[in-house]
């Protein structure tokens, strides 16, 4: 590969050059997931049928299941980037990371919290200490561990360094919430998307549902990418461009 197309590909791996990018990206992102809100919660609570054996409390099901999804997803894209940084030292990776991880957190709380409303006139309880929800609720814990893991540490390097152990260790929790279902008897239900079988549910059912699943990935990359904008300014304080960036700001204001 040529000197230039190397550059070229990792040219937006610099926060000088990731900066601007994110800045540019994240409203269009934003409005993408307002739209995406609106006709998912449209197709779920007016347009999707009732169930014939929930009744209409099924309808948490177009948050709940895209949280959970979201939930792990960015877990793994947490430790995709700790995994980055650690093996080529890339300073975004860790900034990333770290941007991620407020959000994961907010979905999984969102995922227990409607589960636990769910459960309640399906179950006849708020929580039981299923295999799915208890693997669950440890995946928030890790996100909370990693948070206040990487904000004790003063030394950014050290930090930086043990949010990705962190992150990379707990990230074997995923496939135990994903696969709890399988290889213990639990009370929650099985997957109602697979990837092997026809979907379990009526088609306007799941349109709602991928349509939901979409505006949190939306929600998440407009978040995110607002989110590390501060993150790389406070990182690279010392830095001419930095220095640049802040002149032009306080010029406009």
């Amino acid at each position: 590969m040529e000197t230039g197309q190397r550059f070229s590909l990792f040219r937006y791996a610099a926060p000088q050059q990731f900066y601007p990018l994110a800045g540019r990206l994240a409203p269009w992102f934003a409005a993408a997931a307002v739209v995406f809100t609106l006709i998912g919660l449209y197709l779920g609570f007016f347009v999707a049928p009732t169930d014939a054996v929930q009744g209409e409390v099924y309808r948490v099901i177009f948050i709940h299941v895209p949280a959970a999804w979201m939930s792990m997803f960015v877990y793994l894209i947490m430790a995709f980037w700790s995994a980055v940084g650690i093996v080529f030292n890339t300073r975004l990776s860790a900034m990333m990371a770290q941007a991620l991880a407020p959000t994961g957190a907010m979905f999984c709380f969102v995922a227990l919290w409607t589960g636990a409303l769910w459960g309640r006139p399906t179950w006849g309880a708020y929580w039981v200490w299923d295999a799915r929800l208890t693997s669950q609720l440890l995946l928030l814990f890790l996100y909370f561990g990693f948070m206040a893991l990487t904000r004790a540490i003063e030394d950014p390097r050290r930090a930086d360094k043990a949010g990705a152990i962190l992150a990379l260790v707990g990230a074997i929790n995923v496939p135990i919430i994903y696969f709890s279902v399988k290889w213990w008897n639990t009370l929650h239900q099985g997957a109602s998307v697979s990837l092997t079988k026809a979907p379990s549910m009526a088609t306007t059912m799941l349109m709602a549902m991928l349509v939901m699943a979409l505006a949190a990935w939306a929600y998440t990359i407009a978040v995110v990418l607002w989110r590390v904008r501060p993150l790389i300014l406070e990182r690279e304080r010392h830095t001419e461009w930095v220095g640049d960036v802040l002149e032009t700001s306080e010029a406009r204001a």
